[in-house]
């Protein structure tokens, strides 16, 4: 109670910020309203005893007002979609944009976008054309399919196929494969929003052969496997094998589809990390379609591709949804520039395969190269480099933990919270990690070019 009669009135703060020039080319009203939301904020957090900032007078209360909105005054009027430093060590951050587009995407992007393109006409012929046919070949050439197509995400990609392919019909899945990804989106619904029927075989952790033979009717169109990649089943499990479910469906002339989730074109295994199926592999098995996404493995922008046997392309190509779930020219670009590389073999170019791959030895030169500029620039932070473990991210391989050297930094100045908030909130936005009183820093996910950002905003935000 007595910290909160140290909280500053509206109209003082109003009055300081006046007198340091800071916010007076907003509105007067949008500033007492940023002011009234900073104090209601900090007062709400006294009375829930959630402080835990070290202001503790009238005056530090003021000072910490004053520069949060002077930052949000300087952030007033920019755009809402911003680019940040991704410090966390998470390779595919969901919530930071899941992969970085290599260099060579970002020119196709600009290059299209800058001018007219082909995106469906067809130069030989001098006729309209298809913006299937950007990718398709690329993806044939990958992968040995006999055709593919590119949809808007992979989740759009499992309700085409099961709209076009399986309305009113029996799809058969393992009870182990009826999975949850993010946004809550589960199979179970997207079938019943697609008009498919769900059949259920087998149990949780063991399904058997006879378990999808035993279940097929006259009304089954297709025998559905789901890759667990955002989680992880051990014990005592079974499942079948894709060379099994792809002769188990033809023998009873029906479609084997495979929603492989992640997706993946570069083979991991062979860096030692995880056990993810390659699509390639997946098609050689027997599977008749297979879906998975652009903006994970891949390493490309946010899509769902298909790649499987012609004659089921073609269907849903002309399928209503097709247009309804199609992607813009941007993508395709970003797409078509990625799947050249890994054609290629330079997937050491995509940032999401260079950063997943990297050797943690690698990391720790880098960090201990930029702790000694650090602490040569300023003596605001206590540092110390310490053994961790990056993620891959996306929900993708949930059981690898790829190791990695981490930079904890602590603040003479600030508490752990003040220290990520401040440059959290900079104008060049930082997003760290928290383990105690410490920020964590992992130069896995982040470029040699924007070490020298992190560094200039450590030293700009030191007292």
């Amino acid at each position: 109670m007595n910290l909160l009669r140290e909280l500053p009135p509206v109209h003082l703060v109003q009055e300081e910020l006046v007198e340091k020039g800071i916010a007076t080319e907003l509105p007067q009203s949008l500033v007492k309203e940023m002011i009234q939301q900073e104090v209601n904020e900090i007062r709400h957090q006294l009375l829930n005893n959630s402080y835990n900032g070290t202001a503790q007078s009238r005056e530090e209360f003021l000072n910490k007002i004053i520069h949060t909105i002077h930052l949000k005054s300087q952030q007033s009027g920019t755009l809402n979609l911003k680019s940040v430093i991704n410090a966390t060590g998470v390779v595919l951050h969901t919530n930071l944009g899941r992969a970085r587009l290599s260099e060579a995407a970002l020119e196709h992007m600009v290059e299209v976008a800058r001018s007219y393109s082909t995106l469906e006409y067809n130069l030989e012929k001098g006729e309209r054309g298809s913006r299937h046919s950007i990718t398709e070949e690329w993806i044939c050439k990958l992968t040995g399919a006999e055709a593919a197509m590119v949809v808007n995400n992979n989740a759009a990609a499992v309700f085409l196929i099961l709209s076009a392919l399986a309305d009113e019909k029996e799809v058969i899945v393992s009870r182990g494969e009826l999975v949850e990804i993010g946004g809550s989106f589960r199979v179970s619904s997207i079938m019943e929003e697609s008009g498919a029927k769900l059949t259920e075989v087998g149990t949780t952790n063991k399904t058997h052969p006879y378990d999808y033979e035993n279940g097929i009717t006259d009304e089954t169109a297709m025998l559905m496997k789901v890759h667990r990649s955002n989680f992880a089943l051990i014990g005592f499990t079974a499942e079948v094998e894709r060379s099994k479910l792809a002769n188990i469906a033809r023998a009873n002339n029906v479609i084997f589809y495979e929603d492989l989730g992640s997706g993946a074109l570069f083979d991991y295994r062979k860096a030692l990390i995880g056990d993810e199926p390659t699509v390639q592999e997946t098609l050689q098995a027997g599977a008749d379609l297979v879906s998975f996404s652009g903006d994970k493995l891949l390493g490309g922008p946010q899509a769902g591709m298909i790649a499987g046997k012609k004659n089921l392309i073609d269907q849903l190509k002309k399928h209503q949804l097709a247009r309804v779930l199609r992607v813009d020219k941007f993508t395709l670009a970003a797409l078509e520039a990625t799947l050249k590389q890994h054609l290629f073999n330079e997937t050491d170019s995509i940032p999401a395969i260079r950063d997943i791959t990297k050797d943690e030895h690698e990391i720790k030169s880098r960090a201990e190269s930029f702790e000694e500029k650090l602490q040569l620039n300023t003596s605001s932070y206590v540092t110390e480099i310490v053994l961790g473990t990056s993620q891959v991210g996306g929900g993708t391989m949930p059981a690898v933990e790829l190791p990695t050297y981490i930079l904890s930094i602590a603040s003479s100045s600030f508490s752990v919270n003040e220290l990520e908030e401040r440059l959290r909130t900079h104008t060049s936005p930082v997003i760290t990690r928290i383990n105690g009183d410490r920020i964590l820093m992992d130069f896995r996910t982040v470029t040699e070019s924007e070490e020298d950002v992190i560094l200039d905003t450590l030293m700009e935000i030191a007292p």
